[in-house]
């Protein structure tokens, strides 16, 4: 008997995409000439600041771009400007450096219609410690330390809604709640999508006090819970369509497998790097975070639209 052949994912939208990608590749689309450059003065005593956030945030985002120490980011920068016909002065590496610590980076995202489906997932990242290659080769020489990145996304624009950064031996389901409360309150949440790590009590209240759905496989040898409340009837109606139907077709009547798009994701993430360079925990978050912005302004110049054809 022969196999079946597998199925097939073309892309429906290859000239609009194929000019998105185009567009990635413009130097030109990170700078916008009516940005401020210089904060308003606010009338706070003291030395007000020469460079917005907006500019600092701008400044490391090429630097996270092109993965350039911070000297070649000032020049780079500078060369930028040049071509585009601005005078503006660069901030130097040591005012990006001292400003990246307290910097509040700015993340624009897509709504669509509709309730707001999450796929939520976490990974770890390196930041210190030798490369995979040479701890296989000769042997860690020191110690490797590593932190974890727990994401929100939105299943209809690919967007990274909600991030986390956390110690390494922060578990998964605890963050949950941190990532909902960043959806604004008014955004109706359809369903959350996560593995079997987010089985918990914490994760199926925190879904059911923002409204969703949790799309969440039972653990294994996992119990009814007795308690009588609507996150615990919701997990036991899981429990029993799982051991009714099987765990296979209650991902595939569920959509779990969609899951997989935020496992892409964070491998969307790591391509500007393995490793994140900062060191200082708050430096490291807005280094993550304008990771997320820079992902999430690719997405809005256009991605592929992938069917499946059997």
């Amino acid at each position: 008997m022969s196999k079946p052949k597998p199925a097939r994912y073309p892309t429906t939208n290859w000239s609009a995409y194929n000019a998105a990608l185009r567009k990635r590749g413009s130097l030109l689309i990170w700078l916008d000439k009516e940005l401020a450059w210089h904060p308003p003065h606010e009338g706070h005593p003291g030395r007000p600041p020469v460079f917005s956030d907006a500019a600092i945030q701008f400044c490391l985002s090429i630097k996270v771009l092109f993965k350039l120490p911070l000297r070649q980011t000032v020049g780079m920068v500078a060369g930028l400007l040049q071509l585009a016909g601005l005078d503006w002065p660069v901030p130097d590496y040591s005012t990006m450096c001292r400003r990246q610590k307290t910097l509040k980076v700015q993340i624009p995202y897509r709504r669509a219609d509709g309730p707001l489906n999450l796929l939520v997932d976490s990974t770890g990242i390196k930041f210190l410690g030798d490369g995979e290659w040479q701890a296989r080769k000769h042997g860690p020489q020191g110690r490797r330390q590593w932190r974890k990145i727990h994401l929100a996304m939105d299943t209809a624009t690919s967007d990274i809604r909600a991030v986390e950064f956390t110690p390494s031996w922060e578990g998964d389901s605890p963050v949950l709640s941190d990532l909902l409360d960043q959806i604004p309150q008014g955004e109706d949440i359809g369903t959350v999508t996560a593995d079997g790590a987010y089985d918990t009590r914490r994760c199926h209240s925190a879904i059911i006090a923002r409204g969703g759905t949790a799309i969440i496989p039972i653990r294994k040898n996992g119990r009814p819970w007795k308690e009588e409340s609507p996150d615990a009837r919701a997990r036991n109606e899981t429990l029993r369509a799982t051991r009714h139907y099987g765990r296979a077709l209650w991902k595939r009547w569920t959509g779990y497998h969609t899951r997989s798009r935020a496992e892409a994701k964070m491998r969307c993430l790591k391509s500007f790097g393995e490793r994140i360079a900062a060191r200082d925990p708050d430096r490291q978050t807005a280094e993550i975070h304008i990771r997320v912005a820079l992902i999430n302004r690719f997405n809005a110049l256009g991605t592929a639209e992938v069917v499946r054809v059997a």
